[in-house]
């Protein structure tokens, strides 16, 4: 076996983020419950557990989001479609009514849902486990549902759309 030899680069957070921005990533808004409710975009959402059905997402605990999370019973995740930038970037942007623009309405425990995503899951918050600046969220999902629409991805700090690796024949 060959050994390369490769350079040390210590992996400061600059370094850390320019390495993961290499990693593509589904988008998401996760909504709660909140006076006045709260979304916002992530593209940590991930699925954890089959049995019993577990999702999770990751958040700033500096964010002003989190007071809400922090205490929220139910939260709803969003998979957001190729065509939902303006959503993604909605929900990212900091200091604005997100909820001004979107088409949405309450669904149970007074959560808020987005119109047409790809997917959507009202879930049960379970724990919330603290994790460096940041707090892993663990949801259990009670219900969803889905359309056949395409993802909206990010990746290299561009959200792109998902494109085939080879063409069917």
């Amino acid at each position: 076996m060959t050994v390369i030899a490769e350079p040390v680069t210590p992996v400061d957070p600059d370094t850390f983020r320019a390495l993961l921005r290499r990693q593509a990533a589904s988008v998401a808004v996760v909504t709660a419950a909140g006076e006045p409710p709260v979304g916002f975009t992530v593209t940590s959402l991930t699925s954890v557990s089959l049995r019993p059905p577990l999702v999770s997402f990751c958040l700033a605990r500096s964010s002003s989001s989190w007071p809400t999370i922090a205490g929220a019973e139910h939260v709803a995740v969003h998979l957001l479609g190729a065509d939902q930038e303006n959503v993604a970037r909605n929900f990212a942007t900091s200091g604005i009514d997100r909820f001004a623009h979107p088409r949405w309405r309450y669904g149970r425990h007074g959560v808020p849902l987005l119109d047409e995503p790809v997917a959507w899951l009202l879930c049960r918050v379970t724990q919330r486990v603290p994790a460096g600046d940041h707090a892993i969220v663990l949801a259990e999902p009670l219900i969803g549902g889905h359309s056949d629409g395409a993802p909206l991805l990010y990746h290299m700090g561009r959200y792109a759309a998902l494109q085939p690796a080879t063409k069917e024949s």
